[in-house]
């Protein structure tokens, strides 16, 4: 019995990382090899939030319904979804990429003086919900670029993911930053198995 739930968590888990779509854009995952460290930046630009024309009109919308139930909050929810950035998503990504590289392969943080960026530009959120007896998984797509750190426009490598979903953390995500973060973790799960995988 022991055998048999280890092997459904296995394929579980292996399902997850696997639902991450990678398509190249630009060079191979061979360009890569041998770079063992990582300034990472983070861009929010021009982002996509679905059923909304831009982030702004999101935003308007959300805060306004906040509001009409209790003033303050519209502007609270505004400053918790650009600090969540800093203070979730970014923080995951890093520490789960690091965490679960093979071998040591390689690292990522934020100014620690590569000769190599990592730039990492989100171009879709769905925040997910969740009301204790209904909730949808967060979502991310992005695009991540890699250049030398004094030449950031002569980008080596590009490579757009898409179908990044959170997992939800057992139900217990009812705080729409930590949702959306939950889908860091799980994109560098997927990246840190690609990077291995395809320059080891």
């Amino acid at each position: 019995m022991k055998k048999q739930l280890s092997l459904i968590l296995v394929l579980f888990c292996s399902t997850i990382v696997l639902a991450q779509k990678a398509n190249v854009q630009k060079g191979d995952w061979e360009s890569l090899k041998g770079i063992t460290a990582y300034n990472v930046e983070f861009d929010y630009s021009n982002l996509e939030i679905p059923k909304y024309d831009s982030e702004e009109a999101f935003l308007k919308d959300k805060m306004a319904k906040r509001e009409e139930k209790e003033a303050g909050t519209g502007e609270k929810f505004k400053a918790s979804w650009f600090s969540d950035r800093e203070e979730f998503y970014e923080p995951r990504f890093i520490e789960t990429f690091n965490d679960r590289i093979k071998d040591g392969m390689a690292k990522v943080g934020k100014d620690i003086g590569a000769e190599y960026t990592m730039k990492i530009h989100t171009t879709f959120i769905y925040p997910g919900y969740n009301v204790g007896i209904v909730r949808k998984n967060s979502k991310v797509e992005l695009t991540l670029s890699v250049y030398k750190t004094d030449s950031p426009s002569d980008v080596i490598f590009s490579v757009d993911y898409t179908k990044i979903e959170g997992q939800g953390k057992g139900g217990y995500d009812f705080n729409s930053g930590q949702r959306i973060a939950d889908a860091y973790i799980i994109f560098g799960r997927a990246f840190a198995k690609h990077l291995y995988k395809n320059t080891k």
